[in-house]
């Protein structure tokens, strides 16, 4: 009875030791899935919130606003700078 439920111990002992790697690769497996995914999902163009544009959005948008105006070229610049802020901001 001893050397039955013993041998079982042991036995369910060594599967454990067994298991733990595949365990241990499968996490890891899955983790790296898992950070492939995020990186596909933060990739790429943003998603819209509140119509803000992204800095490249922005400027092409500014500077068609800005075109044809008889300005000093730093007022144009200051102009611009606080208009693509506003359009990266949504406003």
């Amino acid at each position: 009875m001893i050397k039955t439920f013993s041998g079982f111990a042991i036995a369910g002992l060594m599967a454990g030791f067994l298991a733990a790697p595949a365990q241990a690769q499968t996490a890891e497996r899955v983790e790296r899935s898992m950070e492939r995914g995020l990186k596909r999902a933060t990739t790429g163009e943003p998603a819209r919130i509140n119509k803000a544009m992204t800095q490249a959005q922005a400027r092409r948008a500014c500077q068609s606003e800005m075109r044809g105006s008889g300005e000093s070229g730093s007022s144009i610049r200051t102009k611009m700078r606080f208009c693509m802020n506003q359009k990266m901001q949504g406003n």
